[in-house]
């Protein structure tokens, strides 16, 4: 790569590490271009940028952002996902795609400042997903509400039954 390129690497390499919420790093190897593809078409839809990178300029992007942390995951061939906009989005997909298929090997991720190993990226990826969390504070917040009108409605309908067995007496 001519200098200018290099550079213009970097600076990509800078801006999603600055911006990403999370990192998954991984290492492709045997993989096949369909796969390939299949991965990041997966990704893609979560959410996530999947990008091949060069170790070299990753590690002086990681270096110039001050997270030297993450260069020990830069060895041999090496991808990153990057989690833009939902920090659980790559790990769940990485994770559910490694299982399907074993020449995908992840290496580690990054999350909150902090490396994260395999077990811990597994299980981040069984966190439910941001609208699935969302859905179930909500169904919390819903049921004492709930559960309160269904309350009243019993004493309104409690109290209709009477006033109409009263008017039966009444009428007869």
């Amino acid at each position: 790569m001519v200098k200018p390129e290099k550079k213009a690497a970097v600076e990509e390499l800078k801006e999603k590490f600055d911006e990403s919420q999370s990192m998954v790093f991984t290492d492709f190897v045997g993989i096949d271009v369909e796969t390939m593809t299949e991965l990041r078409e997966e990704l893609r839809e979560a959410g996530v940028e999947y990008k091949v990178v060069k170790n070299t300029l990753a590690s002086i992007a990681a270096d110039e952002c001050e997270i030297e942390e993450i260069k020990e995951y830069f060895v041999g061939p090496t991808a990153i996902a990057f989690g833009m906009e939902d920090a659980v989005s790559p790990a769940r997909v990485i994770v559910d795609f490694a299982e399907a298929l074993e020449d995908l090997e992840i290496k580690g991720g990054f999350l909150n400042n902090q490396l994260i190993d395999q077990d811990r990226l597994e299980s981040l990826a069984e966190v439910p997903s941001r609208e699935a969390l969302l859905g179930q504070v909500l169904a919390g917040m819903q049921s004492p509400l709930t559960g309160l009108v269904r309350v009243l409605n019993g004493n309104v309908r409690g109290l209709v039954q009477v006033l109409n067995r009263i008017k039966e007496q009444k009428e007869d």
